[in-house]
């Protein structure tokens, strides 16, 4: 075969083979990233998911900052405004009447031991009501006895910030 039919054949095939290392590398680097994405979901996207979702279920059964609290009808009318009455009646609850800053700013003092032994629980003095069922009613017409006060509580905190997701005691 002449030369001049030899430098024709050979950059065609160079060419060839140089087109299939850069698919394989941009297919590879494609899986990478697809990789590198779903680590990056299940490592940061799901924790601080479910952080704000237990903030937001603190919030919504325990924080009522508008609210003087302290009889029956507030108790009857919270916990079913709070969807805490739907299936079965909530046997105990207590509601904080403090800005949420001010119940955030608990899970900055010293950590103590939660109820569960965790030991990611803070305690403060805020106004609250309590609310305890009375035993003799179903949901979701449940009925209540409130207790107003001032009194020390412990709630739990998680994440960074530190926001409150469970009410201990």
């Amino acid at each position: 075969m002449p030369a001049s039919h030899l430098s024709f054949f050979c950059p065609l095939r160079f060419r060839v083979g140089i087109s299939k290392v850069v698919m394989a590398l941009q297919r590879t680097r494609s899986l990478l990233l697809l990789l590198l994405l779903t680590l990056l979901g299940l490592g940061l996207v799901q924790p601080s998911y479910g952080q704000d979702r237990m903030y937001q279920r603190f919030l919504r059964q325990h924080v009522d900052p508008e609210g003087t609290g302290g009889n029956d009808t507030y108790c009857n009318l919270m916990m079913q405004r709070r969807k805490m009455t739907t299936r079965q009646c909530k046997r105990f609850n207590t509601f904080v009447h403090e800005d949420i800053w001010n119940i955030r700013s608990i899970c900055s003092t010293t950590n103590i031991q939660c109820k569960n032994g965790k030991m990611n629980c803070h305690e403060g003095v805020v106004k609250v009501t309590d609310c305890r069922e009375t035993g003799s009613s179903r949901a979701p017409n449940c009925r209540y006895r409130a207790s107003a006060s001032t009194r020390h509580v412990v709630i739990a905190c998680e994440g960074d910030p530190q926001l409150p997701v469970h009410f201990d005691r």
